[in-house]
């Protein structure tokens, strides 16, 4: 229910608001956001009992702490939770037809989900690639940083809104990147970011997916949080393989999972998703036992060297992620 009101209060720019202003009452809230204050006052309320603000009884005032201003108002916060909670209000909005997948061959495409999946993921991901991936991801590989200083080719699967490739774009100007993903709306919002970002010259993107992607000879190849979703994951790792460079890098992430099936916050989330979007997917794609999105390293380890990978590790995580790579 708390979720709902996180995607409102994004919406609305409540949290960015309450932060900019500091301590204030419902109605100067409602006055700087034109919103209506009795409303206003529940959705304070909400927040208060949720842990997501603060509130003084005595001069009746509600402020963010700087830590969860940095979760809920800044949207290039690493930690930043609105897109999540957004991503969870599709799962919401898919609800129907999950309960047809499950009734019957246990597939629904990426394409069909609501369209808060998409925008939820972009606004999920996109902080954490813009935390991560130039200052600690591409750093942990070896010998990838230099290739891409003096210039390399890279290519993303299934690379979504192009994020990822549009900042590897700007810190690596002498690289060229490739982008594919199967889903259309997808790619043309990646065109639009990169010219908006003024690196068309240097990056692509085109409708495609991991088994059917063109090009050869790549330096990197990335898949951000796709691998399980794909209905032939193996498939996909034998064509990455055949794809890179004879000393070429693959470095995908994938959600960090415990050791055993166990109460755990990080495994509810992800356990959650996967039951309405990542399984899903992969059965849409005629696979016959999906990976999910707790898979786990040790199988992840085993597809990759089943590809023909001979050097396989965890090269650095996040306390959500692996940032795992894989070498010919």
């Amino acid at each position: 229910m708390h979720a709902a009101t996180v995607v409102v209060g994004d919406r609305l720019g409540l949290f960015a608001q309450l932060a900019a202003i500091g301590p204030c009452s419902a109605d100067e809230l409602a006055t700087a956001t034109g919103c209506h204050p009795r409303l206003i006052r529940e959705w304070l309320s909400a927040q208060v009992a949720s842990a997501y603000c603060e509130y003084d009884a005595q001069s009746d005032t509600f402020w963010l702490t700087p830590e969860q201003a940095t979760c809920l108002a800044d949207a290039t916060s690493p930690t930043y939770l609105p897109g999540g909670a957004i991503a969870a209000n599709a799962n919401h909005q898919d609800v129907d037809r999950v309960v047809r997948a499950f009734s019957g061959n246990g597939g629904i495409d990426w394409q069909e989900h609501h369209p808060h999946l998409f925008l939820g993921t972009e606004r999920f991901f996109g902080p954490v690639y813009r935390g991560n991936l130039l200052q600690h991801w591409i750093p942990a590989l070896e010998g990838v940083h230099n290739k891409l200083v003096t210039g390399g080719r890279v290519a993303d699967l299934g690379c979504g809104d192009g994020v990822a490739l549009i900042l590897m774009a700007q810190a690596y100007p002498a690289s060229t990147f490739a982008g594919f993903d199967s889903h259309a709306g997808s790619i043309e919002a990646a065109r639009e970011a990169a010219a908006k970002a003024g690196v068309s010259d240097k990056v692509t993107f085109e409708v495609g997916d991991a088994s059917g992607f063109d090009g050869a000879d790549y330096d990197l190849i990335c898949v951000f949080n796709a691998l399980h979703e794909w209905g032939d994951p193996l498939g996909a790792a034998r064509r990455i393989r055949g794809a890179l460079a004879a000393d070429g890098t693959w470095m995908f992430t994938e959600p960090r999972t415990d050791e055993e099936l166990t109460e755990s916050v990080r495994a509810r989330t992800f356990f959650s998703v996967s039951t309405f979007v990542c399984t899903p997917s992969a059965l849409s794609q005629g696979a016959d036992d999906a990976l999910g999105a707790q898979a786990g390293e040790p199988r992840l380890r085993q597809v990759t060297e089943q590809a023909g990978f001979t050097r396989f590790r965890r090269a650095t995580q996040t306390p959500s992620f692996m940032v795992l790579e894989a070498r010919p």
